[in-house]
């Protein structure tokens, strides 16, 4: 009777444990100041399951680590991706097609993809004290050019700002110039560093007069700490659009569940959430701010997204200039 009892009560007990969907992003979006504590309690209380939180440095870090993991990853969901990854994480076979109603998507492009779901966009940006820096560059062109500013930028082989500052430099410069701007460029670049975090921070610290980042990140710091100083540079040459992307693995062991949290992503509650949190516009229509309700997006450059070939050819190319 009362191995029956153990047996059935441990039977039940087993049967209703909770399912776990294991996410995997960037450090900015977990941390206790980013998004992700806040997505987790509100998915968790209409899923019934647990989710956990995998934070990589960048999200070219993460996308390395999955390609490595291959089709042993613990992954369900992968946040971080962009457009620029677009195409080697299609090639990259990881990812499956989803279910999810992508109709209220409003976002500065035609999206019509499958597989990756956008959750924020943003544009981007060299970020600047104005109490510190007087006379801001007015295109990327003379932040390349002018020696005495000191900037801080990401490497394009661990960060997706890094990849976009290299799609940017690539996009306003002759292919026979490229080499040549980012030798001047080095010339007045205080570090390249691994993810934005850490260059974000070392700026905030003095470190720099400039760092990459966003044209939204100013709003950060007017929401939250009522801070007007820090502005986002505009450049006549246009800023190009970052949209980040969500995905689930195709090997993943709760597809529905990780189909449903995708789906939650662009949901209005999540949206506003991750908009005030990773301070990046939202992917539909729907009210966040009166600081988001008052931005304009700068003029923007249009980029084709790159192919694994480009981008591998683009890296070589800037780590060869900094070589010389």
């Amino acid at each position: 009777m009362i191995a029956t009892f153990f047996l059935t009560f441990g039977s039940t007990s087993f049967s209703t444990e909770k399912p776990t969907l294991t996410v995997y992003s960037y450090d900015s979006f977990t941390s206790e100041w980013g998004p992700g504590p806040k997505l987790k309690q509100a998915f968790e209380r209409q899923c019934q399951c647990n989710l956990e939180f995998v934070p990589f440095a960048d999200g070219v870090t993460m996308f390395n680590r999955l390609r490595l993991e291959n089709n042993g990853s613990k992954a369900d969901v992968v946040i971080g991706l962009d457009n620029h990854l677009l195409q080697e994480a299609a090639e990259s076979g990881l990812f499956a097609a989803n279910s999810v109603d992508l109709s209220p998507l409003a976002l500065p492009i035609e999206w019509s993809d499958r597989t990756f779901v956008p959750y924020d966009y943003g544009q981007y940006a060299f970020i600047y004290d104005r109490n510190k820096l007087k006379n801001p560059p007015k295109s990327l062109t003379e932040l390349v050019e002018r020696q005495d500013l000191n900037i801080i930028y990401q490497d394009p082989r661990t960060s997706t700002v890094g990849r976009g500052l290299l799609a940017w430099i690539n996009a306003v410069y002759p292919p026979d110039q490229v080499a040549q701007a980012w030798q001047t460029l080095a010339k007045h670049t205080v570090t390249v560093g691994k993810g934005w975090s850490e260059t974000y921070g070392a700026f905030l610290k003095g470190e720099a007069d400039l760092v990459l980042s966003y044209n939204t990140s100013p709003l950060y710091h007017q929401i939250h700490e009522q801070k007007g100083n820090y502005i986002a540079a505009e450049f006549a040459e246009g800023h190009i659009v970052q949209i980040e992307l969500a995905a689930t693995l195709k090997n993943s062991r709760q597809p529905e569940l990780a189909d449903r949290f995708l789906a939650f992503l662009i949901s209005p509650d999540a949206q506003k959430t991750i908009a005030l949190h990773n301070i990046m516009l939202p992917v539909i229509n729907t009210d966040i701010e009166p600081h988001f309700d008052q931005f304009t997006p700068a003029k923007t450059l249009k980029v084709p997204f790159p192919d694994k070939n480009s981008s591998t050819l683009q890296i070589r190319q800037w780590q060869h200039a900094l070589s010389q």
